[in-house]
């Protein structure tokens, strides 16, 4: 009778602890984060001109490296199949703390930390989502677009590819982040001077 019963209680033991696991697995792989929350790691710049950014579409990871040593790791948003990220060796030409949006639809709009590499298209401040979802602009997180942005400067090369061998290492542990269902700020807020004022603190509205 002790052995039924040890079996039974073994057999629920084990149930539990595999439904637990499959319920981490789970939770683990749909978890998400807004990009508002993301405060990537950045190391001090000690040599400005070894400075390069590397730009991967296929993973929308951005790379800050000195050398051969990675700076800052951040996700970002990317052109889509109709409207690409150009791929080739740029630099950043032009920077803008506070731009906005020149062109309909959308003028106005903020575009934070602005650092334009080809005419049009710009690394800056955007809501971030896990899949291609730009006019060919890059997108990033607030306070990654305010530390690449302080970290960069006029001249400084940009790298867009496919991929990068980043993608494999560093690339991987950078957590998922989806704005797709994170209300937007009211337009009052996005067209007023309040969202520069946030931006110089690497924050936006009140998240």
């Amino acid at each position: 009778m002790k052995n039924v019963s040890f079996q039974i209680i073994s057999k629920a033991v084990i149930t539990a602890a595999f439904a637990l696991l499959v319920s981490s697995c789970a939770t683990k792989k749909s978890s998400a984060r807004y990009s508002p929350s993301f405060d990537p790691p950045a190391k001090a710049v000690t040599n400005p001109s070894a400075v390069k950014v590397k730009l991967s579409t296929s993973a929308q990871r951005v790379y800050v490296v000195q050398g051969s040593e990675v700076l800052l790791a951040t996700p970002c948003s990317v052109g889509t199949a109709s409207t690409p990220t150009p791929h080739g060796t740029f630099s950043i030409y032009s920077k803008q703390a506070n731009r906005r949006r020149q062109s309909s639809p959308g003028a106005g709009y903020p575009m934070t930390f602005w650092m334009e590499f080809k005419t049009a298209y710009g690394m800056h401040w955007g809501w971030v989502k896990p899949y291609p979802c730009t006019h060919g602009c890059v997108r990033l997180p607030i306070k990654s677009a305010q530390k690449i942005f302080s970290m960069v400067q006029v001249g400084t090369p940009l790298i867009i590819a496919s991929s990068h061998p980043e993608d494999a290492t560093i690339g991987k542990t950078l957590p998922v982040l989806d704005d797709s269902t994170l209300a937007d700020p009211p337009d009052s807020y996005m067209m007023g001077s309040q969202v520069f004022t946030d931006a110089a603190k690497g924050k936006i509205y009140t998240y």
